[in-house]
């Protein structure tokens, strides 16, 4: 049964309940892609899909803006995929489960694929709807942005005409996005050295659960606590006062997303058993305190479980810790040009424990390059100081501001008309494909906007249907005055 029926506008509603029943994570795009392909085929409309499985939807000009330049309008296919542990969902075969709560719609337990379901939504709708008036359209829609943006480094120039560019990623109305930060992902990994467990300890799991986590550029400036963090600074306490072996250690899911979880096991002589739980007591106290505006449910418990057979030997525990606890993480620098925009920051999305290693995933971003390098070169010798290994991969460029844009000045003249007053310019922290398409397709005017989104990212993210209709609304005004441009 349909949950969107009915909700303006329709057509885009629609469109957003169709793709949200295709898996569509990152890296399992070939689903929503070929279903592309095929929509765009039963409107006779040129559909281009390439080997990353980006597609590109072509649309002639509607009646008399035959001669307006070209628009692209721009989205990614895919999602991050986040669910409550209590959540039984599996992000390869089942659909997103809508719900609608008053303004707000919501996915059930699971990241909602707002991000950037709705982008896709308002190309479709505009590819169907033969009534609107606007340019020649291409809709490009991106695979693998979450994760690496490799859809949009692999894109040709050879399959795109337009020369202004509308990307619908953003997250908040009222913004125009003029720039924004590049980035690189960082892997630092320590070799597990492995002993027999002490016959004198016993095997503990500690377990931090709780925190609101969120987009790792978007919300980085808001304070929020990162689980693998919090759980290395217990471990350094711990390992620093008592006789504690580590066993396993993990956090996160994704390297874009502020952690929310982190679980370690490890082993303690049994004499200090009593003092390492009053200790992590203790620190579920602190960490209360210290997060009680941005993360007030956050959670620290110890659990008894199954003996270890083995351990990480003395030293690989030690470094593993201080690998962790030294690591770069959250903000690095501010903006001295613009007011509150974070320039350079660190976070450690992932932390993972197999047979043979222990391995530290993060996302590098910065709006200054050289920023960038800083941090990815800190990171590198900390790493190999004590004993570890470190590489980068999926970099892409940042997105510079262009203080000769038409496309700019068009938006801020439409917004002023249908609201009376001016959008705000913005520049933000998160990565957009912008940069990379200016380095792949040429020179580009390109903006960026979209509706009110919260929380992405994240189990409890959830989209404004009012900020959807302004927007959808907002969208057929730029493209029916862009024969003025």
């Amino acid at each position: 049964m349909s949950v969107l029926t009915n909700i303006q506008p329709e057509l885009v509603f629609k469109y957003f309940e169709e793709i949200s029943k295709i898996p569509r994570g990152s890296g399992n795009e070939k689903g929503i892609s070929d279903y592309l392909v095929s929509f765009a085929k039963d409107l006779g409309l040129e559909v281009i899909q390439d080997e990353a499985l980006n597609v590109v939807i072509k649309k002639p000009a509607s009646k008399g803006y035959e001669n307006a330049p070209g628009v692209i309008l721009q989205g990614h296919m895919d999602m991050v995929c986040e669910k409550n542990k209590d959540t039984e969902h599996d992000f390869t075969k089942d659909p997103i489960e809508l719900k609608v709560d008053g303004d707000y719609i919501y996915a059930n337990g699971t990241t909602l694929g707002s991000d950037n379901g709705i982008a896709v939504a308002y190309g479709m709708a505009i590819l169907a709807d033969d009534t609107i008036e606007h340019p020649a359209i291409e809709v490009l829609l991106t695979s693998d942005e979450e994760t690496g943006m490799t859809g949009a480094m692999n894109i040709s120039p050879d399959h795109i005409d337009g020369k202004i560019l509308l990307n619908l990623d953003s997250e908040e109305e009222g913004e125009l996005l003029v720039s924004c930060a590049g980035g690189v992902r960082s892997k630092a990994a320590m070799n597990i050295n492995w002993e027999a467990k002490e016959e004198e300890h016993v095997t503990l799991e500690v377990k931090l659960r709780g925190l609101m986590g969120g987009h790792s550029g978007m919300e980085i400036n808001k304070g929020r606590g990162n689980s693998n963090k919090l759980m290395a600074r217990l471990l350094k306490d711990l390992y620093d006062n008592y006789d504690i072996r580590l066993v396993h250690l993990e956090g996160g899911s994704k390297d874009n997303a502020i952690p929310r979880e982190a679980d370690a096991v490890i082993t303690v002589s049994k004499g200090q058993v009593e003092d390492i739980k009053a200790e992590i007591a203790r620190y579920d106290g602190i960490f209360k305190h210290e997060f009680k505006v941005q993360d007030p449910n956050v959670t620290l418990e110890i659990l008894e479980c199954d003996d270890a057979k083995k351990t990480f030997d003395k030293k690989c525990t030690e470094n593993v810790i201080n690998l962790l606890y030294l690591y770069p993480n959250g903000i690095n620098t501010m903006s001295k040009s613009m007011h509150g925009l974070v320039e350079s920051s660190t976070n450690i999305g992932v932390v993972t424990t197999s047979e043979d290693r222990v391995r530290i995933d993060s996302a590098v971003r910065s709006s200054v390059a050289t920023l960038k390098d800083e941090i990815v070169l800190r990171s590198k010798t900390i790493t190999e100081i004590l004993g570890g290994s470190f590489t980068t991969n999926a970099e892409y460029p940042e997105w510079e501001y262009n203080s000769e844009s038409k496309i700019r000045e068009i938006c801020k003249d439409v917004y002023k008309e249908m609201y009376g007053e001016e959008p705000k310019i913005v520049a933000i922290h998160a990565g957009v494909e912008c940069g990379l398409f200016k380095e792949r397709l040429g020179d580009l005017d390109m903006i960026s906007f979209g509706p009110n989104l919260y929380d992405v990212h994240t189990p409890q993210e959830h989209m404004s249907i009012e900020s959807v209709q302004h927007v959808w609304e907002y969208l057929l005004n730029i493209l029916k005055v862009i024969k003025e441009y």
